[in-house]
C-alpha cells in the first residue's frame, strides 16, 4: 500500500514538472553595441498575421501594448493615433516600410523606436479529446532614426498540460497563453531600458 502511494506520488510530481509549462523560453537577440536607455517612447505598429484567424494580429498587438506598459518598459503612443498617422501616410498594414518613411513616422509620432511583429501561429490544437490554444509570435524593436534592429524575440506557448489532460482539467485559455508568451518575450529586453 505504501509503495503504491510512493509510486503514485512520484508520477504526479513527474507529470507536474514536465507537463504544466505553457511553452519554451523565448529566443531573443539584443544588439550588443547599443544601450537601450535612450528609448523613452515607442509606437507599436500593426502586426502581420500569418494565421487563419483574422483577428489574431490585432489581439496580440493589444496584449503587447498592455504588457509594455505593465512592465514599465516604455511609454506607448496610443494605437488610434498610430493607425491614423499610418492612414495619412498611405501605409498599408503588413507592407515593408523604407528608412525615410520610418524616420518620418518617428518624427510625427515623437518616438525613438517602433515595435513590429508577426503572429505566426494562433489557434486550437487537439490531443485526443483534450483541446488547448497555441500561439507563436515574433517581435522586434527597431530604432526610428537608423532602422537598426535593437532587439528581436520569438516565442511560443500553449495551454497544454499533461495533468490537465489526464485529470480532465480545463486548459489555459488563449488570452492567458498570449499574455504569458508576450510577457516572457518582453522580459528579455534589458533592464534599465
Amino acid at each position: 500500500m505504501r509503495k503504491g502511494f510512493l509510486v503514485f506520488l512520484l508520477l504526479v510530481v513527474t507529470f507536474v514538472t514536465i507537463g504544466c509549462g505553457t511553452g519554451s523560453a523565448p529566443d531573443y537577440y539584443v544588439r550588443p553595441d547599443v544601450e537601450l536607455g535612450f528609448i523613452k517612447k515607442v509606437a507599436v505598429l500593426p502586426f502581420e498575421n500569418h494565421t487563419k484567424d483574422d483577428f489574431a494580429a490585432a489581439r496580440v498587438r493589444d496584449l503587447t501594448i498592455t504588457e509594455i506598459l505593465s512592465l514599465g518598459l516604455f511609454d506607448v503612443v496610443d494605437k488610434g493615433v498610430v493607425d491614423s498617422v499610418l492612414r495619412e501616410e498611405a501605409i498599408e498594414p503588413g507592407t515593408p516600410i523604407d528608412l525615410l518613411t520610418l524616420k518620418r513616422l518617428g518624427q510625427r509620432l515623437n518616438v525613438q523606436a517602433f515595435v513590429l511583429g508577426s503572429v505566426d501561429l494562433a489557434g486550437e490544437n487537439r490531443r485526443g479529446s483534450f483541446s488547448y490554444p497555441e500561439l507563436s509570435v515574433s517581435m522586434r524593436l527597431v530604432e526610428a532614426r537608423t532602422g537598426l534592429v535593437l532587439w528581436r524575440a520569438t516565442g511560443h506557448g500553449s495551454g497544454y498540460s499533461t495533468i490537465g489532460r489526464l485529470f480532465g482539467l480545463a486548459s489555459r485559455d488563449a488570452h492567458q497563453v498570449g499574455v504569458k508568451v508576450i510577457r516572457r518575450m518582453l522580459e528579455t529586453i534589458p533592464a534599465g531600458s
